[in-house]
């Protein structure tokens, strides 16, 4: 089996589109499914249900699940060579939901180790496990812990979501405010595959209810200027109004035990891990994550 056919496979498994998978791989389609099809002939078996459309079956997931790690190793191995013929430390790959968290122990790690080279990736909670079996990246950061084979974790800290609100909201002065209240209201929040969006769709679902949204953003700084300007309310985690102590807006804690993350470092379990990333994983779980302390004004 050729390696090119084994990376292109996992990328086919990932989108389940053989289109998008060409167009993300930079192939001809047909190409691309010639690949696939030697692939299923020389395991003897199909990987894909190709009835309405393209689906991993139960074949395909076994199987991605041992090449995730048998390309996993090669990269940890590269690396491993690299590391022990260069002077340097090497580079670290970090994948996070959002830095905004991070930006002290990262400032802390890159004083002290100033020739490693730092890559900084955004990444959704659902593709973390998958990227850190196949070595995609060293570290992730997630906002709720990642429960999955191959992945080992520690949590960093617990952290409240409140709902953000203009000084002069009629919820401003409430403490707390429950979920049927904020449901009157419309939301400013981030698009589907943040941690902070999963979590408004999850608490209004388990209350058999749906969140009015007037406003999707991928600028998550511009949120807090969007909330301001009166377009709506919307969740924040009280770390992020520990970073903008002067936003003119009110926290409003929330009537809810669900309505918090808690925020977990993860890596591959059985991966080599570089002294890079062996010194960035010390640097995060032994910051002090629980030395600051806010009011309810940002």
């Amino acid at each position: 089996m050729e390696l090119n056919a084994l990376r292109q496979f996992l990328v086919v498994a990932r989108l389940e589109h053989l289109s998008r998978a060409a167009d993300e791989l930079r192939v001809a389609q047909p190409s691309l499914s010639r690949t696939i099809a030697r692939l299923e002939g020389e395991l003897g078996t199909p990987l894909f249900d190709r009835s309405s459309r393209l689906r991993l079956n139960d074949a395909g997931k076994l199987f991605r699940a041992y090449v995730e790690r048998a390309l996993g190793e090669l990269q940890a191995g590269q690396l491993a060579v690299a590391e022990a013929t260069t002077a340097g430390l090497g580079t670290v790959r970090l994948a996070s939901e959002t830095f905004l968290t991070l930006t002290g122990p990262l400032a802390v790690y890159k004083r002290d180790h100033p020739a490693v080279e730092l890559e900084l990736q955004w990444s959704p909670a659902e593709d973390m496990a998958r990227r850190l079996r196949a070595r995609d990246v060293d570290l992730c950061v997630a906002s709720q812990p990642i429960h999955a084979e191959g992945v080992a974790g520690v949590r960093l800290f617990e952290d409240a979501v409140g709902v953000a609100v203009p000084r002069d909201h009629p919820l401003a002065g409430r403490a707390p405010v429950g979920l049927h209240e904020l449901a009157e209201y419309p939301f400013v929040t981030a698009r589907a595959g943040h941690w902070l969006r999963r979590l408004l769709d999850q608490l209004f679902a388990t209350r058999g209810l749906a969140p009015r949204i007037v406003c999707e953003s991928d600028e998550h700084s511009a949120i807090a200027d969007l909330i301001g300007a009166g377009l709506g309310i919307g969740l924040v985690p009280s770390f992020a109004r520990r970073k903008n102590p002067r936003t003119p807006l009110v926290w409003v804690p929330v009537d809810s035990p669900d309505c918090r993350r808690t925020v977990t470092l993860c890596w591959a379990a059985d991966g080599h891990l570089s002294t890079a990333a062996q010194l960035m994983r010390a640097t995060i779980t032994d910051w002090d994550w629980s030395n600051d302390q806010a009011s309810n004004n940002f």
